[in-house]
């Protein structure tokens, strides 16, 4: 098993942080239904104003290459497209257990 975790730095007012971070996770939680290797997903949005990190997911697939297949499914490309224009950073871990 692959756990696959990110996470994202956004743009803009914490207002606008916030409603973009909102959108992008029920886009993501959706995903399970739609991709067969994608086995759970998580989303966390980030309470702390003392940090600088938005949103953070926490994914597990079967294997790495399904990390790919997960990456380049076409639903997963539309939820990644709601941050367009609101990203400033991005972080990725992907491990075995």
């Amino acid at each position: 098993m692959v756990k696959h975790i990110v996470t994202f730095k956004l743009e803009g007012t914490s207002e606008e942080r916030r409603k973009v971070a909102e959108s992008f996770k029920s886009a993501l939680l959706a995903l399970p239904s739609s991709i067969d290797v994608l086995q759970s997903m998580e989303v966390g949005i980030n309470d702390n104003e003392a940090e600088d990190w938005d949103v953070v997911l926490t994914a597990i697939v079967p294997t790495m290459a399904d990390v790919a297949v997960y990456a380049n499914h076409p639903a997963h490309v539309a939820a990644a497209s709601l941050l367009a224009g609101h990203k400033s950073a991005r972080a990725c871990v992907d491990y075995e257990f």
